[in-house]
């Protein structure tokens, strides 16, 4: 009995021995391991002490130098904002004199870029808007971008968040996004194409202008009507909710009155209607006109619905179309097509333009000011004016 309990006793120490050796052996292997790393981390961080200490010049240096913001220079450095071409070579004199060496991993990751475009526009559901949206949306898939589609909401708090959202570059085609604005997304960096759509905007230091052919349309609208025999146009202008009208350097109403004064006819509440709240408002204010015997011989619609509208209530009143009277709209739209007779208007060279705009935004992306660009709009002639 005793031998058995020692030879039991024996196995047991023998197995407690192993797992002390085992756990004593883990115990040295992790303290060995513990060592290696804290050695390695203290090289490591010595290294980079070392590095530090090279590193004599600093962004703020350079800043100082070439008298801009660390930002300024940092844009010039990443190269992915647009800077002014005085203050990118200042920026860039200051680099060579000083011997600026950049930290490239604090590049990679300041100067990581979102690969996003975003558009703004007044009425994102407008027909207009889809088509060179959708035409964007190639072009800068093409150029690794990413097109979002933003209604403009006309306020500080929108342009804050925009700016906070590190686009790369922003198209805006909106008459109501004040110049202020473009120029709080300039200082931010993010390089802008306008679509001019109001008459008084010149061109801006920090952004690039595209003239579609909002104005240079509406002349050309009013000079078809006039070749074909039409000596009183009224011009119809927006629907708005609240009553709005366009403003007076609005890009086709511009259009529309300088071509009628250039032409010796005059302008006045004769020959425009505007102001109307809805649809039905627009059909009366027009079915009036008619009844009164308001001669008007030639309409020009803002845009193809109006034409249509009035159209319509031309029809419903007993005139003919294009024999009592001719009707042209704008904006070549589905419904200048579908509506009888078929609608002339006028058409953007929409392809054109959208890879217009991104071409000039990658310019800007790229450190340059590419020139601004002008469109002209193509004449559509059809059934009603014939």
């Amino acid at each position: 009995m005793s031998i058995r309990r020692t030879d039991l006793e024996k196995k047991k120490f023998r197995k407690n021995l192993f797992s002390f050796s085992r756990n004593t052996l883990d115990n040295h292997s992790f303290l060995l391991y513990s060592l290696t790393s804290t050695h390695e981390c203290t090289s490591r961080k010595r290294m980079k002490l070392m590095e530090t200490s090279r590193e004599r010049v600093t962004r703020a240096d350079v800043a100082k130098a070439a008298g801009v913001s660390e930002t300024i220079v940092s844009y010039v450095v990443n190269n992915n904002r647009y800077v002014a071409k005085e203050k990118r070579k200042r920026v860039e004199e200051a680099i060579r004199a000083l011997n600026y060496r950049p930290n490239n991993m604090a590049r990679a990751l300041k100067g990581k870029k979102s690969n996003q475009i975003l558009f703004i526009a007044d009425h994102i559901t407008n027909e207009y808007f889809s088509s060179i949206v959708s035409a964007m949306d190639q072009y800068a898939y093409e150029a690794g971008y990413l097109i979002s589609l933003c209604a403009n909401r006309n306020t500080p708090e929108f342009v804050s968040q925009v700016i906070s959202r590190q686009y790369d570059g922003i198209i805006v085609s909106s008459a109501s996004f004040p110049e202020e604005y473009v120029s709080q997304l300039s200082q931010a960096g993010i390089p802008v194409v306008v679509f001019r759509r109001r008459l008084h905007l010149k061109p801006m230091e920090h952004a690039a202008l595209m003239e579609t052919g909002l104005y240079t349309g509406a002349r050309k609208a009013v000079r078809h009507l006039m070749e074909k025999g039409c000596r009183n146009i009224v011009y119809v202008d927006r629907i708005s909710a609240r009553g709005h009208v366009s403003p007076a350097d609005d890009m086709r109403f511009s259009g529309f009155v300088d071509e009628m004064k250039e032409r010796g006819f005059s302008v006045g509440p004769d020959n425009i209607v505007c102001g109307c709240r809805s649809q039905e408002e627009l059909e009366e204010e027009l079915r009036e006109r008619f009844r009164k015997g308001k001669a008007a011989d030639g309409i020009f619609g803002r845009n193809d619905t109006l034409a249509c509208i009035a159209m319509t209530t031309a029809q419903q009143v007993g005139l003919r179309v294009p024999e009592d009277i001719r009707i042209i709209g704008f904006d070549d739209s589905s419904i200048s097509r579908l509506c009888s007779p078929k609608l002339s208007t006028l058409g953007f060279q929409q392809r054109e333009i959208a890879k217009t705009a991104i071409d000039m935004l990658s310019q800007m992306m790229n450190g340059q000011q590419p020139e601004n660009v002008d469109f002209d709009t193509v004449l559509i002639e059809r059934e009603s004016t014939l």
